[in-house]
């Protein structure tokens, strides 16, 4: 499965901006990929619109090459779905597209594909995923079902499947289906050690790798957790184009979709396309990964069920990413909200002491408060 093109035959075929490429001599990741056995080409960093309010930004991406455009249902009340369809329909056919929904049943989900198609102003997305299955009950025959009937449909190209958390159980359930042609991972240079096998995994059954949350906790690495630790890495130059070439270097990394709220990340993120993965970046990840390690939920799963009052506690380090890394409050409250109201009641603080431990070194109990003061 080769994700090499000439220069010359790439530029002739229009498919990007020569701006994108590296320069002459220079060795760099291939700016295209083949999404699996899906055939499509991608570029391998794509658009992730989760964060994006201005169209102007998705044109200008569009006008520099990008190629690969992710939405879903739930962004922003569905608003998302609406602003990325006006922005790409003019370039529609050139694009793939992808959006998710996050209905537990055949009927809901078969709704949630009809509605996304109106929203998004098409006959079709190339991509549409199962959203957020983070344990392998999830992914249920009657949702499989809704797919395939999509896909006859002509609704869908492509059924896909997305994961925050339960890496290790997930991802080999979605393989043994047989009809996930692409699966949407959480990947970054923090989660290297459990995550490298099983991403290799996905590439090595035919299916497309997309990498998200590549960033690990912050679109730009330069805001605040509100710890003092953290804040020298948070501030550092260079550190989120670092981990998104960290997540390109492996040619089984078909396309990062990082979040891009503004032309300045835009133009970041474009650097990953000629710059290769080198040793200084990899020195300022060691470094970064060591200011973080307290704060960074690495989504490993290990603490499901262990909170002793019930609490989803990736999950809502997860929306405290959101507010603190991503600067989206309203996006961090929203999910929060989604939690059953006798969970939004809980303190943490009440606790003496926290029966979890992180075997990453998270502090949870402290995080855990963070996500209380700021969403409940």
């Amino acid at each position: 499965m080769s994700s090499n093109f000439s220069r010359r035959g790439f530029l002739a075929a229009g498919a990007i901006s020569p701006a994108l490429l590296a320069a002459p001599g220079a060795p760099a990741p291939a700016a295209i990929r083949t999404l699996g056995k899906t055939g499509l080409k991608v570029t391998s960093v794509g658009f992730g619109c989760m964060v994006t309010s201005d169209p102007t930004v998705i044109e200008r991406a569009i006008d520099q090459g990008i190629t690969y455009f992710d939405t879903a249902r739930v962004y922003s009340g569905g608003n998302n779905e609406r602003m990325v369809g006006a922005a790409v329909k003019p370039h529609r056919q050139k694009l793939v597209l992808s959006s998710k929904t996050i209905a537990k049943d055949k009927d809901g989900a078969l709704r949630d594909i009809d509605t996304t198609l109106k929203e998004l102003g098409t006959d079709h997305i190339d991509i549409w995923y199962l959203h957020a299955k983070d344990r392998a009950d999830q992914i249920t025959p009657e949702l499989i079902e809704a797919q395939q009937i999509a896909k006859k449909q002509g609704k869908i190209r492509f059924a896909g499947l997305s994961l925050h958390n339960g890496h290790a159980e997930v991802i080999p359930a979605a393989i043994k289906t047989g009809s996930i042609d692409v699966i949407l991972t959480t990947y970054n240079f923090a989660m290297a050690a459990t995550m490298e096998p099983l991403v290799k995994s996905i590439s090595d059954a035919g299916i497309g790798v997309v990498a998200m949350k590549v960033m690990a906790g912050s679109m730009r690495l330069d805001r605040s957790y509100d710890f003092d630790r953290a804040k020298a890495a948070m501030a550092k130059p260079g550190a989120a184009l670092s981990a998104l070439k960290w997540a390109l270097r492996m040619p089984y990394v078909h396309t990062a979709i990082p979040s891009i709220k503004d032309n300045e990340q835009l133009d970041e993120n474009l650097k990953a396309l000629r710059e290769p993965y080198q040793a200084a970046d990899a020195k300022l990840l060691a470094a970064h990964l060591e200011r973080i390690t307290p704060l960074y939920c690495r989504m490993c799963g290990t603490c499901a069920g262990t909170c002793p009052q019930g609490l989803p506690v990736s999950d809502m380090l997860r929306y405290l990413t959101y507010a603190d890394g991503y600067g989206e409050f309203a996006m961090a409250r929203d999910n929060f909200r989604t939690m059953p109201a006798e969970l939004q009641q809980v303190r943490c603080e009440s606790c003496d002491r926290c029966t979890i431990q992180c075997p990453n070194g998270v502090r949870v109990q402290e995080r855990l408060i963070r996500t209380q003061e700021l969403l409940a």
